[in-house]
């Protein structure tokens, strides 16, 4: 079993209560938006200095530069457990996927689709595609939301589960 801590859309802010969100997790994945380099190193370093092994995944969002597009890619397709996960941070949701966004989940035969870039945290199931999409909300303070947001929940086996929607307060 993992237990993941989702953000997205940090704009360069990272509230440090999220560490304390991601002490009991395995992995921590960005959906695009960090901002600077810097938050990711921040959370890379948060299992370095914890003797943790965290794994930290994301892709690079619209707002982030070349610090970050050197390090991150546009797109992700990785295996957790027994899950297919496809990561995009323009990547729409259920009824309204961005272009080529269905296609790719349904090549990449993904069962769990994230993106970031609305700020508005979504978690739908897609019946059509057999799919589960899950966008974290925003962290950071820039943007039209008005609550910070996180999600954690775990991957065991083939099952997604126990997921949480963790506020961090007003933006």
């Amino acid at each position: 079993m993992k237990r993941i801590l989702l953000l997205s859309d940090t704009h360069g802010f990272l509230d440090e209560s999220v560490f304390i969100h991601a002490e009991p997790c395995d992995e921590i994945w960005h959906a695009g938006d960090f901002g600077t380099i810097e938050i990711a190193d921040r959370l890379i370093n948060f299992g370095k200095e914890n003797n943790k092994n965290i794994v930290v995944r994301g892709v690079y969002g619209n707002i982030d530069g070349y610090d970050v597009r050197s390090v991150y890619p546009e797109k992700l397709t990785w295996q957790c457990e027994d899950v297919k996960i496809y990561m995009k941070h323009i990547g729409g949701y259920p009824g309204k996927y961005a272009p080529g966004v269905k296609q790719e989940i349904r090549d990449n035969q993904a069962k769990l689709f994230i993106s970031g870039h609305s700020h508005i945290l979504k978690v739908i199931y897609d019946d059509k595609i057999d799919c589960l999409h899950m966008n974290p909300g925003a962290a950071g303070k820039q943007g039209w939301h008005k609550v910070r947001t996180l999600l954690r929940f775990n991957i065991d086996g083939a099952d997604i589960k126990n997921c949480e929607v963790i506020e961090l307060g007003a933006r």
